[in-house]
C-alpha cells in the first residue's frame, strides 16, 4: 500500500500544523498545532477532523509551539490515547504552555461571559487547564539521534533544528520512504540557538516557508534594538514589547543584557519579564545546555536579567510605575495574555513604544498594529494607538528564504518531492519557485485538506 499525507493544517498558512501520514490501515499525526490569527482560521480548531482521534495510533512532535503543538489537548480530550512523541527539550516546554494555554482560553471564555462580547451564550474555551495537564501523561521524550519506532514498522529520529528549546527536524522510515519534516528551522545566525543539523537523505521532503519570500537585514539584533531603547528611555516612555515566552523572550533578555554591560543604552533601564511561562521558560535554559550557545553562567545570568514577573498583583502593579522602562510579555502577535493589558494601559500615550519582535500573522493584533491600525479592539473596547510603533526585523527565530534553500543544499541527494508548508500562500510560492529554479527539484504547495502521495 502506498504512503500518503493529509494536510489537516500548516497549508495555505502558517499556524495549526497538523500532517496526517496513512500507510496500511495506520496514522500517524506530525505536529497537533493549534490556528491562531484570523476568525476564519480559529474556527478550524472547533471543526472536527477528518480522522476519528482514537484511530490516530501514535503523535509526533516537532516542537513546543502552540501552533504545532497546542490542539493535543483537545485531541487526547475527544479520544486519542496512543503516545506523543517529542524531544526531551518538547516535553519540558510543553508541561509550561499547554496548561497555560488553557488556563488562557478558560480566562478569555469566563471574561468574555462577564462583559457579555461573545456572540456564544456562554462562551467555552476549546479545553482547560485540567484538560491539558491529563494529555501531558501521554508525551513520551526520545533524545535527539535515537531512532525510536512508534508504530511497528514505523521508525522516527529527531535531529535538531534549532529555532527554539527541542526543537527538532523529523526522519519518518516507513514502508520503505524516508519522509522529511523540517519543523521550524532556526537561523544558522541565531543570538542564542544552535543552527539546525544538516537535512538527512530523503524520498520526500516538508519544509516549511515562513520566511519563504524574504531574507533577513544585515543588521543584528542588537544594532536594530539599542536606538529603539535609547529612544524611548530618553523621552520617559514605556517600551511594550509582545514576545513568544519561549525562544523570543530569552533572545530579548540576552540582548538587552549584552546592550547594558557594553553601555549602548542606560544601566539602570528597568526591564520586567511579565510572563509566568516565559520565567518558567527562561529556567530551562540551564537544564539544557549543548542545546543553544549560552554557556551555563550566561543561562543563569538570563533568569537575573530582569524582574520576573509572576503574579497577577505584580503585572497589576506595573501600571503604577513610571516610565522609562520595558517591558517584556506574551504573546508575541498578541493575541492574548498579560500583553493586552499592557497595550492597553501603554497604547495611548505617544511617548510609549510598542516594539513587535517578529511575523505577525494575519488577523492579529499584533499585524493590526504593524500595518498602522490608530486604533485596535481588546477584550470589547476599542483602543487609540499613539504611542510609535516599531517592528524589528532581526529578531525573528525562522530560517529565512536564504537559509532555508541552504539548508536544503545540505542533503546528500535529491529528493523526489517537495512539499512547501507551514507560511503564508505568497511565501510558500516564493519559496517553492526559488527551489525549482534554484535547485531543480519538484515543489508545490499544498492546500488545506490536501491528500497528497509520498
Amino acid at each position: 500500500m502506498s504512503v500518503t499525507i493529509t494536510f489537516l493544517g500548516g497549508a495555505d498558512t502558517v499556524t495549526g500544523s497538523k500532517y496526517l501520514v496513512r500507510h496500511d490501515k495506520h496514522c500517524l499525526l506530525v505536529d497537533c498545532g493549534l490556528f491562531q490569527g484570523v476568525k476564519q482560521l480559529r474556527l478550524r480548531n472547533r471543526a472536527p477532523l477528518p480522522v476519528v482521534p482514537d484511530q490516530i495510533d501514535a503523535v509526533v512532535l516537532t516542537h513546543a509551539h502552540l501552533d504545532h503543538s497546542g490542539y493535543l489537548p483537545l485531541l487526547v480530550k475527544e479520544g486519542f490515547a496512543g503516545k506523543v512523541h517529542a524531544t526531551p527539550g518538547t516535553r519540558d516546554l510543553c508541561k509550561i504552555l499547554l496548561p497555560d494555554s488553557g488556563h488562557l482560553q478558560e480566562e478569555d471564555a469566563a471574561f468574555a461571559n462577564r462583559h457579555g462580547f461573545s456572540k456564544h451564550a456562554p462562551a467555552l474555551p476549546l479545553y482547560t487547564r485540567n484538560d491539558a495537564r491529563a494529555s501531558l501523561k501521554q508525551i513520551k521524550a526520545t533524545a535527539f539521534g535515537k531512532r525510536f519506532s512508534p508504530i511497528p514498522g514505523w521508525y522516527v529520529t529527531f535531529q535538531e533544528a534549532g529555532h527554539i528549546l527541542g526543537a527538532a527536524s523529523v526522519l519518518l522510515e516507513v514502508a520503505g520512504r524516508r519522509i522529511l519534516f523540517s519543523g521550524d528551522l532556526g537561523r544558522s545566525d541565531d543570538l542564542i540557538m544552535n543552527p539546525p543539523a544538516n537535512a538527512p537523505l530523503a524520498d520526500t521532503v516538508l519544509i516549511e516557508s515562513t520566511y519563504g519570500d524574504r531574507e533577513h537585514p544585515t543588521d543584528d539584533l542588537l544594532s536594530e534594538l539599542a536606538p529603539l531603547l535609547r529612544k524611548v528611555a530618553g523621552r520617559g516612555g514605556v517600551a511594550v514589547v509582545p514576545v513568544f515566552a519561549v525562544g523570543r523572550a530569552q533572545a530579548l533578555l540576552h540582548a538587552i543584557a549584552l546592550l547594558k554591560a557594553r553601555k549602548q543604552i542606560p544601566r539602570s533601564l528597568p526591564v520586567f519579564l511579565d510572563s509566568p511561562m516565559a520565567v518558567h521558560t527562561t529556567h530551562l535554559f540551564e537544564q539544557h545546555l549543548g542545546e543553544h550557545r549560552l554557556s551555563e553562567k550566561d543561562s543563569r545570568a538570563l533568569t537575573r536579567s530582569a524582574t520576573m514577573v509572576s503574579s497577577t498583583d505584580e503585572s497589576k502593579a506595573l501600571a503604577r510605575r513610571r516610565g522609562p522602562m520595558v517591558i517584556l510579555s506574551a504573546s508575541g502577535m498578541a493575541t492574548g495574555g498579560r500583553i493586552l493589558h499592557h497595550l492597553t494601559q501603554y497604547l495611548g500615550d505617544h511617548r510609549n513604544m510598542v516594539i513587535l519582535t517578529g511575523f505577525q500573522a494575519p488577523g492579529t493584533r499584533g499585524a493590526a498594529l504593524a500595518d498602522g491600525a490608530r486604533t485596535v479592539r481588546i477584550h470589547g473596547r476599542d483602543i487609540d494607538v499613539n504611542a510609535e510603533i516599531a517592528q524589528l526585523q532581526a529578531a525573528s527565530a525562522h530560517a529565512d528564504a536564504r537559509q532555508l534553500i541552504a539548508w536544503l543544499r545540505t542533503m546528500p541527494g535529491t529528493p523526489g518531492q517537495v512539499y512547501v508548508v507551514h507560511g503564508e500562500r505568497r511565501a510558500s510560492d516564493e519559496l517553492r519557485k526559488r527551489i525549482g529554479h534554484e535547485l531543480g527539484w519538484r515543489a508545490l504547495v499544498p492546500e488545506h485538506g490536501s491528500v497528497w502521495p509520498t
